[in-house]
């Protein structure tokens, strides 16, 4: 019985060890073997082992308690029960060390899956950051750019209404050219009627002259 709770005490000692402290890979060993624990009929069964465990405890602790107020009573304690006392003794000290390591085991392996747990997410928390960012400074990059196009454009407005100004003094320029070029030409017109008439005047007037000077002759 001794030989048996000694060796469960020194394999719970050292599963809680290299929990405690990651030796390369034999912690993620450990944490497989008490999650294979776990698994299935394991809980079931660890609870089985720590309720006799516990029932030989309590028995030992209440043996212990029992020899102690005998020899309160008798005044000595006979070598029998001292023998007992230390068995007892020793056997209740095993069990509460294996039931207390259990506990610190299953702490530990609870503790650290939330630790592997958080860790994951934290890595992931990390890499929506650094796409975040990625994509926060691409956004920022064609913001600059939109606004470089924009102001190209805004200049490309701004020249295109020059261009508009100046064709339209050159439209108003060419239509004050044509209204004076039509107005010269109507001067023109009218002062070639003018002519045709005093030419026609001067025709007659030169028809009467011949007439008048062949009626003298």
């Amino acid at each position: 019985m001794f030989q048996l709770l000694f060796l469960v005490l020194f394999a719970e000692a050292a599963v809680a060890l290299l929990l405690m402290v990651k030796v390369g890979p034999l912690r993620e060993l450990a944490m497989r073997g008490v999650e294979q624990a776990k698994m299935g009929r394991g809980p079931a069964t660890v609870k089985t082992i720590a309720c006799t465990l516990s029932v030989i405890l309590l028995s030992s602790v209440t043996t212990i308690l029992k020899i102690q107020n005998r020899g309160h009573k008798l005044g000595t304690v006979s070598p029998m029960d001292q023998v007992l006392w230390r068995t007892h003794l020793l056997e209740a000290s095993l069990i509460g060390y294996t039931l207390f390591l259990a506990f610190v085991i299953d702490r530990l392996h609870h503790y650290l899956q939330k630790l592997i747990t958080l860790r994951k997410a934290a890595s992931t928390s990390r890499e929506e950051v650094e796409k975040l960012q990625m994509e926060n400074r691409s956004l920022r990059e064609k913001e600059d750019k939109s606004s470089g196009e924009i102001k190209k454009l805004h200049e490309d407005i701004a020249k295109l209404r020059e261009d508009m100004k100046k064709l339209k003094s050159k439209s108003e320029d060419h239509e004050r050219k044509a209204s004076e070029a039509e107005a010269h030409v109507n001067a023109l017109q009218k002062q070639s009627e003018e002519l045709l008439l005093e030419y026609d005047r001067l025709l007659e007037d030169n028809q009467i002259l011949q007439s008048q000077l062949h009626y003298k002759a």
